[in-house]
């Protein structure tokens, strides 16, 4: 385990010392709102939601923020406890405030992935390059967390895991509500 947290600090001291540059630093932090309180992925599905052609990609998403939050700030964070590190890394510079909670896993990674992969799973709704651009905006929101010094990466994982696991079950869930509804439908139809 002293290996493993010694690789994460490692990771995020080569970071700042040969990843960082001034020129960057505004699209990392940009990069990084974009995920806070997950508004961005509550915003989509909400727009998601409107539509009927869209609604399913909506109702995933939603159903995956849902389950994602629960994990991972309701329980994981709270029994973890897990120290930022920037609380931890001395000679780690913190490029944005400081965070209120505790850093097991990534509640940013978590959203992105979660909503994100609802949506990917969703075929039928989206074109794929739609559906990846979604990916790639989760994967930047989570590199983000490192860059600006928030999280391990071990926080990023572990939020990749979770987020993608909500993200799975939440499309799984919307399937069997679907479902239901259209054998509802039917049956409703043939009486």
């Amino acid at each position: 385990m002293d290996a493993i947290l010694q690789l994460d600090q490692n990771i995020l001291l080569f970071i700042q010392e040969y990843i960082r540059h001034d020129w960057m630093d505004w699209f990392w932090k940009g990069i990084t709102h974009l995920g806070d309180f997950g508004i961005f992925w509550i915003l989509l599905t909400i727009v998601l939601l409107i539509p009927k052609k869209t609604r399913k990609a909506g109702l995933a998403s939603a159903l995956a923020l849902i389950i994602g939050t629960l994990i991972t700030n309701v329980a994981i964070k709270n029994v973890v406890a897990r120290i930022r590190p920037y609380e931890v890394i001395q000679e780690l510079d913190l490029m944005i405030e400081k965070q209120k909670d505790f850093s097991f896993p990534s509640g940013h990674t978590c959203a992105s992935f979660a909503s994100a992969f609802a949506i990917y799973k969703c075929k039928e709704v989206f074109p794929k390059k739609w559906r990846t651009a979604a990916m790639v905006l989760a994967t930047l929101i989570a590199l983000s967390r490192l860059y600006v010094g928030v999280h391990y990466p071990t926080d990023v994982l572990g939020g990749l895991i979770v987020g993608l696991f909500s993200g799975w079950a939440g499309w799984k869930i919307e399937e069997l509500i679907m479902k239901k509804r259209a054998e509802k439908k039917k049956s409703a139809d043939n009486k």
